[in-house]
């Protein structure tokens, strides 16, 4: 076993029950790890006022934009937009799991970790577990062995992987194998060799009958599924002979170690790649990562034939926000898989889509073509999903226009997946001219879906990061910003992170109702402000951030930011990073450079507090106006219309007020 392998090992080995390392534990390794002497191991970083300056390590660049703040504890790329503290580094540059890196870290500074000790339960429980790993990795190696040493595996195994093209060298990388055609060869083999029936049972590798045990994995040839560090969790066998009564493909059954909605294949080998392209290449099947894997191209993984899940698309964006999907030119099957490209746009996440011509996909592509021409090819064919996907439906419309209203609410629905508003907006304006269907028809049908979608979430929608999207109304919108309150709820934020302990002076109420001058924290006015007026935020993750400011303030305790960039909340820890580091740094420049003194929002606090709080409350009003309005246009009766036009006049007077301290003039 190689160094790396026998470090992944020994890591997995005491990761398995990461839950057993106390929380004080976890919270003396984040206090102790200094930013500046954790990434100064990795790239060197020089002082540029109170913050240290470096080239990211996360992309190319000659000009430094890689900022560290030691005195709040992150970082924050403003080329790449990389940031994080101390443990999120270590797994973005070492490519570990949140465990991994606090054992690092741990290590680093010398602190012991405490285990609390197991109870029965746990230890049978993890026990079992190792057994449940350990046998499949018996198994691999006895398939393996099978291919290169039996009769059946030199005779119909392993020639069917030569006519693949595949090399010995990545028949083992692979940990390929065959499974003979006998009825219970590797039962009898692995019972004699100590392993339990019960647990080839649950791994899928025996099943029984009439008190018989058997081998499933008959006559096929054996694709071990492998976990992020490289241990075997199941397996997947392709039957060889033409036998139409027998499956093509078994895979392994759910396990305690194997949830293939949590798995994709290849995902072990590339990894690394993934990142280094900033693009993740997604295929159908084993033996198209396989093929592409050994024609060089490395970022590729498969979800092994079944549909994809929200779980394995959340897997490749801890390495890529980027996907290009590869198909073998069959309309039937790349229609049935927009569900799951539906999933991808739900999460952000950026998706092209690459068609091989017809007769060919990723494996029979990649053996008659050089790894440049593959890799070209990919390239230059890769077009962006929404586009893709309008051009593919408007040919099948033809001149049909019930089909083309089907089509538009089709592509409309993808649309309104998207959680970036912007990135919404200019997709309706590239489908408006590949539709020829006038913009404002799209706005109409995209708001009705988005209104349909924008019901409150609970607390537990909020945890699963389940976000709120809001509609825009107004055609200028699409070339200004979506008609929502992301920008002002967001400032709000940031400007409780940055100030919330800060004090401001304000006019407060005495017990003697006489008007007097008082001093409190930023956070305690900005919530009390808030609460006062029953003020919701649209977005969960402000929610969550504002909740906790919230909370505080009720049990009069001061704020550490620290709790939120180091927050288990992996959205709320980016956000705060986010915020709390500025990329404009004019006024320190100016002044340090030139002796020229520029004012900063800080040097006006209560202006800018009180801006931020009326900036948000407009926001919201205008909203509610355009959406009165839109009920107004819409409304038959003439007694809805009254009721309707009273609550307009009434938010039409609410944004009146708040535009003097804004000093703009209202455009409703």
């Amino acid at each position: 076993m190689n160094s790396k392998k026998l470090h992944e090992f020994i890591n997995l080995a005491t990761l398995i029950n990461l839950n057993l390392i106390s929380q004080q534990n976890i919270q003396s390794i984040l206090d102790a790890a200094r930013i500046d002497e954790v990434i100064g191991e990795f790239i060197s970083l020089k002082k540029r006022g109170v913050n240290l300056l470096g080239l990211c390590p996360f992309h190319t660049e000659k000009t430094p934009s890689f900022t560290v703040s030691p005195a709040k504890g992150i970082y924050k790329c403003f080329g790449c937009g990389k940031a994080g503290n101390a443990v999120n580094f270590i797994m973005e540059h070492e490519h570990y799991t949140y465990p991994e890196a606090l054992r690092f870290l741990a290590k680093k500074y010398l602190i012991e970790i405490e285990e609390r000790e197991e109870t029965p339960e746990e230890k049978e429980a993890h026990n079992e577990k190792e057994s449940l790993f350990n046998l499949n990795a018996f198994a691999q190696k006895f398939f393996t062995e099978n291919l290169f040493k039996s009769d059946q595996g030199k005779a119909i195994g392993l020639p069917y992987f030569k006519e693949r093209g595949f090399s010995r060298e990545t028949i083992e990388k692979f940990g390929l194998g065959y499974s003979d055609d006998s009825w219970n060869h590797f039962t009898d083999h692995a019972i004699a060799n100590g392993y339990k029936a019960e647990y080839l049972e649950k791994l899928g590798l025996t099943a029984s009958k009439d008190n018989k045990r058997y081998d499933l994995f008959r006559g096929r040839v054996m694709f071990p599924i492998h976990s992020l560090i490289g241990r075997v969790i199941g397996f997947g066998g392709r039957i060889l002979s033409s036998d139409k009564t027998k499956p093509k493909y078994v895979n392994s059954p759910e396990s305690e170690i194997y949830h293939k909605g949590q798995v994709l294949y290849g995902l072990n080998f590339s990894k690394t790649s993934i990142v280094s392209n900033d693009n993740c290449l997604l295929v159908e099947g084993y033996t198209d990562v396989i093929s592409l894997f050994q024609a060089g191209i490395e970022n590729v993984v498969s979800s092994s034939g079944t549909s994809l899940t929200v779980e394995q698309i959340k897997l490749i964006r801890r390495y890529t926000n980027n996907i290009t999907i590869l198909y073998d030119g069959d309309a039937a099957g790349i229609k049935a898989s927009f569900r799951g490209i539906d999933l991808i746009l739900e999460e952000g996440m950026n998706v092209r889509i690459v068609l091989f011509p017809d007769g060919e996909d990723p494996d029979s592509f990649s053996k008659t073509k050089r790894p440049a021409e593959v890799k070209d090819f990919i390239k230059n064919e890769a077009k962006d999903f929404i586009k893709f996907k309008t051009q593919l439906l408007l040919k099948e419309a033809s001149d049909d226009p019930l089909k083309k209203a089907s089509l538009i609410k089709e592509i409309i629905q993808s649309v309104s997946l998207i959680p970036d508003g912007i990135t919404r907006s200019l997709y309706v304006k590239e489908c408006s001219a590949l539709l020829r269907v006038a913009e404002q028809t799209l706005i109409n049908e995209l708001n009705k879906l988005l209104r349909k979608n924008s019901t409150k979430k609970t607390q537990n929608d909020y945890q699963n990061n389940e976000y709120e999207v809001t509609e825009f109304i107004t055609e200028k919108q699409l070339d200004l910003l979506p008609e929502d309150s992301e920008l002002q709820e967001k400032e709000i934020i940031r400007l409780l992170l940055n100030y919330g302990n800060n004090q401001m002076e304000v006019i407060g109420v005495n017990e003697e109702n006489k008007e007097e001058t008082i001093t409190v924290s930023v956070a305690e006015y900005i919530v009390q402000d808030l609460v006062g007026d029953d003020f919701i935020f649209d977005y969960p993750l402000f929610a969550m951030i504002f909740e906790e400011f919230r909370t505080n303030v009720e049990n009069f305790n001061s704020f550490d930011n620290s709790f939120f960039t180091k927050h288990s909340n992996p959205d709320i820890r980016n956000l705060s990073i986010e915020l709390l580091i500025s990329k404009d740094e004019l006024s320190k420049n100016w002044e340090n450079k030139y002796g020229i003194l520029t004012k900063t929002e800080k040097d006006n606090l209560k202006k800018t507090i009180l801006h931020g709080l009326n900036s948000v409350k407009d926001k919201k009003i205008k909203i509610k106006l355009n959406f009165l309005l839109k009920e107004i246009e819409t409304s038959e009766k003439d007694e809805d219309i009254l009721i309707l036009l009273s609550e307009y006049n009434k938010y039409l007077l609410l944004r009146s007020k708040l535009s003097i301290p804004l000093g703009k003039v209202i455009d409703n």
